[in-house]
């Protein structure tokens, strides 16, 4: 199975987790990463060369932190003018039917934070649901969401324990 890995940080040298994850990733065998902000610095995105990448690959990994209960903005717009009508979605928009969806989320919030009467009042994947209906829509498997919480009190080896899990998760047949 053929892993486009769509990795999304504004600061990805700055994060120790998600640059972490997206090292290790790189050395899987199926695996494509790509990291959205180093290939388009300007926020232009070459929809043409995305939608390209997308048919090659079976499972579409977005793998981003938790910023304002969503994704960095990138992400947002790369949905926005990479899913279009006619392409993704729509009566003749089924380019992405049969391919897997699966996130790979960090938090700065430990996980009791994300639940109903926590600090954030919702779970996690309440707060993911704009994701599993874009995987809907355009006809995509959602696979269980791959996260690492509290990620500001982790230290260098539980984060790249954490990588490890991450490679075992990508990799899994569901």
């Amino acid at each position: 199975m053929k892993t486009l890995v769509i990795a999304v940080h504004p600061n990805m040298e700055g994060s120790l987790v998600n640059k972490t994850w997206m090292n290790r990733l790189q050395d899987e065998e199926d695996v494509t990463v790509h990291d959205l902000y180093a290939a388009y610095p300007d926020g232009k995105i070459d929809v043409e060369r995305e939608q390209k990448l997308l048919l090659a690959h079976d499972r579409i990994v977005f793998q981003f932190p938790l910023y304002w209960y969503s994704s960095p903005a990138l992400l947002k717009e790369w949905q926005d003018v990479v899913l279009t009508y006619g392409w993704a979605y729509g009566s003749e928009g089924t380019k992405l039917h049969g391919k897997e969806l699966l996130l790979a989320i960090s938090t700065g919030g430990p996980e009791d934070a994300y639940q109903a009467g926590g600090y954030n009042q919702f779970s996690l994947n309440e707060l993911l649901k704009p994701f599993q209906a874009t995987a809907n829509l355009t006809g995509m498997r959602y696979l269980p969401v791959f996260k690492a919480q509290g990620v500001r009190l982790l230290n260098e080896e539980e984060v790249k324990a954490s990588a490890e899990a991450l490679v075992i998760h990508i990799k899994k047949a569901y």
